[in-house]
């Protein structure tokens, strides 16, 4: 009975220490990542030089701060000149003309405000028929592609656990993807934790797209 009550409170534990410690790694791994930024600075104007000592995290703040001035500035008519100057600049340099449209036009797909990418969850059969997993939307065949699939068809991304940032791109008839009543952020915490955190429930009947 005592060894069974030790155990208990030793999983108890592990169970509130991992998430912090975990989480803690995590954050540090990104702060120390962003940190990186303060080498575009000059010595002089580096936090230790300031003040006398390095502080934790003005990287990211610098990081955060850079992105959002060069989105308040692509936001004005000149902005978006400098840009499309930038862009026809790059375009004509060779090997880094392909690798920069390449993910341009991702990163363009997955954060247009107006696009179609991630912005649902599916449920979907896959590896096999009869076995399910979640997936994503992230829109509908393009190019030659769509003259080859007799019928309508939709492009999924199916992630894998508990690393979703991996994963397959499909293209399965519609009729055989479930839209499911599930934000994508309750389908990621459930992907990520191996179907352990389900999603609340919603009162929404389940529709096909």
């Amino acid at each position: 009975m005592r060894g069974q009550l030790i155990k208990r409170y030793f999983i108890t534990g592990l169970l509130i220490w991992v998430p912090l410690v975990i989480t803690g790694w995590v954050l540090s791994l990104i702060v120390n990542t962003l940190d990186q930024s303060l080498r575009l600075l000059p010595e002089s104007f580096h936090p230790q030089s300031l003040v006398g000592f390095a502080i934790p995290g003005a990287g990211a703040v610098l990081t955060l701060l850079m992105i959002f001035l060069t989105g308040l500035l692509a936001a004005n008519f000149i902005g978006q000149k400098l840009v499309g100057w930038w862009d026809k600049l790059l375009s004509r340099i060779p090997v880094v003309n392909s690798v920069y449209k390449s993910v341009k036009q991702v990163s363009d797909t997955l954060f247009a405000p107006n696009g179609n990418a991630f912005r649902k969850a599916l449920l979907v059969q896959y590896p096999r028929q009869g076995s399910w997993t979640v997936a994503f939307l992230t829109g509908r065949p393009g190019g030659d592609i769509p003259r080859h699939l007799p019928g309508e068809y939709v492009s999924v991304y199916v992630p894998t656990t508990p690393n979703p940032t991996s994963g397959f791109f499909l293209m399965m008839p519609a009729q055989d993807v479930v839209e499911l009543d599930m934000t994508v952020d309750e389908a990621l915490k459930y992907i990520i934790s191996m179907g352990v955190v389900a999603p609340p429930p919603h009162p929404h009947v389940v529709t096909r797209t």
